[in-house]
């Protein structure tokens, strides 16, 4: 919703497919005249292709380097500090104003507590979280920018990897298939041969989907999700229809089932049941990795562990299907107006759509709080302030938040630091709540040693503890809403 606003006021890692050996491709092409020139235009066009998610392997990629030495307990406890890699997921890592609901933090502090009871010197060691994309924590643990990992999820781990998985949280725990009640059951996995599953990126499905697939007929699709989208993402977008299902860990599901109501664990098609819960640390750090094994046995998690978790989610995830029947009709009376404002102003329409929905429902005759109105839900004062005087008909009030939104990109987030994702994630965090507010939120992030370039995981996190889900959600909606709208942009676009 726009707000007043003079100034700021107002609410409102590319690799290619193949790296091509360019001798093997002379050897080829002087052994194959006949069909260079097809081999070679064909390369070609496969190296424009983006790289899909599923070539993104969890853990380090090919070229990475250990670092040259490990630091174990007793460098620990002398530099005060241990430095925990975790899973930027809320789900892993999540803190909301100052009470924690990652299912990670309860076993970290009481390891801290562990640490700090059993020294000998009377040093105690306070934890550093250092939060990261899933898929890169061992890279990190490896180049020594952390002592241990604690995902919060399975890890695929690699033979040549000098890592060691500590004492088990749980042991054998399947990759379930989840999906939303109401929709098609599977009596077997096999079934969901020619089928997709939307993985977020990192998942450890990737692995029992290969083994899986070599006995059947037809592939199980690994449909890889946007990076945006953490586990939890991905169930909300299975629980609204806008996804069919997904895999994830069983005790993932069923702790993310109690605050989406609508998720239904089909725990009978199991993707694979051989993996351990664990945390991580590099080899070498043998004193680190035997207390962290004594007190993972000795650990015992507090019955009320989801207690806040439960509390602050339960109402958070509205995210719905924004392609029913209604929501179409709706959409392509408004679309005339969306894509003549966003082409102005470079944008997206379907992300002022996106903004639509999660503003008014793409309802034109909405109406909010402090004077708001409209599909963007403009205050008249917002709407002179770029220069348009009608924030009342439809199209005046596309017009002014089209422009609001070009303003706050160009005046606040234009940086080159910022890849277009991120750059609109900001902008929709300063619709929603001020710019300035937000650029103190990237200063409090960058003083904390988060990215203050990357809204997703990093700022957020700062939003999250410091005011709570209100913004994060908010973005989080209208980003979702954009990838479930672009996924159809052939459908949703005129010929």
């Amino acid at each position: 919703m726009l707000a007043e606003c003079p100034e700021g006021n107002s609410r409102l890692t590319k690799n290619s497919i193949f790296n091509r050996n360019i001798a093997d491709m002379s050897s080829l092409v002087a052994r194959h005249r006949a069909f260079a020139l097809p081999v070679l235009v064909l390369c070609c066009l496969l190296g424009l292709l983006p790289l899909p998610a599923s070539a993104r392997l969890a853990g380090p990629p090919e070229g990475w380097s250990a670092a040259e030495s490990v630091r174990d307990l007793t460098a620990i406890r002398a530099s005060g500090q241990l430095r925990v890699l975790v899973n930027q997921s809320r789900h892993s890592s999540g803190v909301v104003r100052g009470e924690p609901i990652g299912v990670e933090y309860h076993r970290l502090r009481a390891l801290e507590q562990y640490l700090n009871r059993t020294t000998r010197d009377g040093r105690e060691v306070h934890l550093r979280l250092i939060p990261l994309p899933k898929e890169e924590l061992l890279a990190a643990l490896l180049r020594g920018e952390g002592d241990l990992v604690a995902p919060g999820e399975l890890l695929a781990l690699r033979r040549d990897m000098p890592v060691r998985a500590s004492a088990p949280i749980q042991r054998d725990v399947p990759l379930v298939v989840v999906s939303r009640q109401g929709n098609r059951r599977y009596q077997r996995v096999e079934q969901l041969a020619g089928h997709s599953l939307a993985l977020p990126v990192g998942s450890a499905a990737r692995g029992a989907l290969q083994r899986l697939n070599a006995g059947l007929k037809a592939p199980i699709v690994a449909d890889w999700q946007d990076p945006t989208l953490a586990v939890e993402d991905v169930l909300e977008m299975v629980q609204a229809g806008i996804l069919p299902m997904t895999a994830v860990e069983l005790p993932i599901a069923e702790r993310w089932a109690k605050v989406m109501p609508k998720l239904r664990i089909d725990r009978h098609l199991r993707l694979a049941q051989k993996g351990d819960l664990s945390w991580y640390t590099r080899r070498g750090a043998s004193s680190l990795s035997a207390s962290i094994d004594q007190f993972l046995r000795e650990y015992r998690a507090p019955e009320d562990a989801d207690r806040v978790f439960q509390r602050v989610y339960r109402r958070s995830y509205k995210v719905r299907q924004p392609l029913g029947r209604a929501e179409r009709q709706r959409l392509e009376r408004v679309r005339p107006a969306l894509m003549r404002h966003a082409k102005a102003q470079s944008l997206d329409w379907l992300l002022l759509a996106a903004l639509a929905l999660k503003e008014s429902t793409l309802n034109p005759d909405a109406r909010g709080s402090g004077g708001a109105r409209g599909l963007l839900q403009v205050t008249p004062a917002a709407a002179r302030s770029v220069g348009v005087g009608n924030a009342a008909s439809l199209d005046g009030n596309v017009q002014a938040g089209a422009k609001y939104l070009a303003m706050l990109r160009r005046r606040y987030f234009a940086s080159s630091q910022l890849n277009e994702r991120e750059r609109m994630a900001f902008v929709l965090a300063a619709y929603n709540l001020g710019p300035q507010r937000i650029q103190g939120l990237r200063a409090e992030a960058r003083r904390r040693g988060l990215d203050p370039n990357r809204w997703f995981f990093q700022v957020e996190r700062v939003a999250a503890e410091r005011l709570g889900l209100g913004v994060v959600s908010y973005v989080g909606s209208v980003n979702k809403y954009h990838l479930a709208l672009s996924r159809e942009r052939y459908r949703l676009e005129p010929n």
